[in-house]
């Protein structure tokens, strides 16, 4: 019988289109607290797990430790994960002194422990995946993609690109801000891109980081140096001293960048940066990655929900991309695995509303503070330099207000939903 003509194979009760950090921890989700998932990805888990296949490493706020640590996977994560202990915000000009004026948050602020961790992708995707292995209820299909997804009485039919079809409660496309799904189903997105490019590189540094996340401004966008765990140099010169950078550079100069020699490139982040961490040199692979905000007008449709990257763009400049994810997947995960054990549709309108309301307001919030902070940063026009700065050290003395800002930045403010508090689904 023809792929294409066969009929859908048993149901399962969601399909989640994209393996992707966030489609992945909602696989982990979803099928720890005994759901049968479905999860579908294009590439080969062992094409993910290598190096080269993404250099970055996130910011891991608090509230995501907690989702992180219920879903079973930080125990695995914690000796690889870089504790921040302080974070320093300034504003500057390249090969010139920081400004007098700064912000800095410190963990004894709060008396909570880190504010968060710095984890490289890879390992956390390796993590997700080891977890994912040890779930009989979640069945991955790699590399495999989805081509169209239908609504139907009662359920979604689901037709892969290879003809193969499966029937869905829901569908949750995880599928990256290209979203076929999203586009299918007609949602519009307010979209713009940023003349900026990110690059990223691990950097070997000469003194220790201490634990301190760096983030100083700069007329072309924001130059982040963020703590991570020592290791090796990838040179056979055993263990260095290692940060993360994301550095934020005009789009027309970036490849400029990019094809600088080791030498040249350590240079130009010295002129950034300073020697604070004595001599940088870049290890391993470089990256670049366009910026852009993009926001869907709505995050669900008839047994379709958007996740992470499907719903939502911001610009890193506060490194909160993952962690706006982990929390669209420990509010959905909830709706869906309460309606679940009542006995009731996953799929019902009433689950998609509960989780559209539930991230919508922190979604469009945290986008207009990024986008924001990104032009009032972005720039070298004086009057601007001269207020920001006057800013940054009013909040800096203010007590009361920075506390509250950490505890943003740290996902605990708000509605929080069981896993983003620690607990079990």
């Amino acid at each position: 019988m023809d792929g294409t003509n066969a009929a859908p194979e048993a149901a399962p009760e969601i399909v989640i289109a994209g393996g992707g950090l966030v489609g992945l921890s909602l696989a982990v989700a979803l099928g720890g607290a005994g759901l049968p998932v479905v999860l579908v990805d294009r590439d080969r888990p062992d094409d993910k797990l290598g190096e080269r296949f993404d250099g970055r490493s996130s910011a891991i706020a608090r509230g995501s430790q907690q989702v992180l640590h219920a879903l079973g996977i930080w125990d695995e994560l914690a000796g690889e994960a870089q504790p921040i202990r302080d974070i320093r915000v300034t504003d500057g000009r390249p090969g010139e002194p920081a400004s007098p004026f700064f912000l800095h948050y410190a963990e004894a602020d709060l008396g909570q422990g880190p504010m968060g961790w710095i984890v490289e992708n890879r390992v956390l995707r390796r993590a997700l995946y080891r977890r994912l292995a040890a779930l009989a209820e979640v069945r991955l299909l790699a590399p495999a993609s989805v081509a169209a997804a239908t609504a139907e009485s009662g359920g979604q039919e689901v037709r892969l690109a290879d003809g193969r079809r499966l029937a869905a409660a829901l569908v949750v496309a995880a599928d990256g801000k290209d979203s076929r799904l999203r586009e299918a189903a007609g949602i519009r997105v307010w979209h713009w891109h940023y003349p900026q490019t990110g690059l990223v590189a691990t950097l070997a540094h000469e003194l220790p980081h201490e634990g301190v996340a760096h983030e100083h401004f700069l007329p072309a966008g924001p130059f982040a140096v963020l703590p991570m765990p020592d290791g090796e140099d990838g040179s056979g010169g055993g263990r260095v001293h290692r940060s993360s950078l994301v550095w934020t550079e005009r789009s027309t100069l970036a490849p400029a960048f990019l094809r600088l020699d080791e030498a040249a490139f350590g240079q130009a982040m010295e002129r950034r940066f300073g020697l604070s961490l004595g001599r940088l040199r870049p290890i391993g692979g470089r990256f670049a990655y366009p910026l852009d905000y993009q926001l869907a007008e709505r995050f669900a449709a008839p047994r379709l929900a958007l996740l992470g990257d499907a719903a939502h763009v911001i610009h890193p400049i506060a490194g909160q991309g993952l962690n706006l994810g982990l929390r669209d997947v420990a509010a959905l995960a909830e709706a869906v695995v309460d309606q679940a054990r009542l006995g009731l549709d996953p799929g019902d309108p009433v689950v998609l509303e509960r989780y559209q309301r539930w991230r919508r307001f922190d979604t469009l919030l945290l986008g207009v503070v990024t986008d924001g902070l990104n032009r009032l940063f972005s720039n070298d026009i004086a009057p601007l330099r001269l207020a920001r700065d006057l800013g940054l050290a009013a909040v800096n003395r203010a007590k009361p207000l920075k506390r509250l800002f950490m505890r943003h930045a740290m996902g605990l403010v708000g509605e929080l939903p069981r896993l983003v508090r620690g607990e079990a689904l």
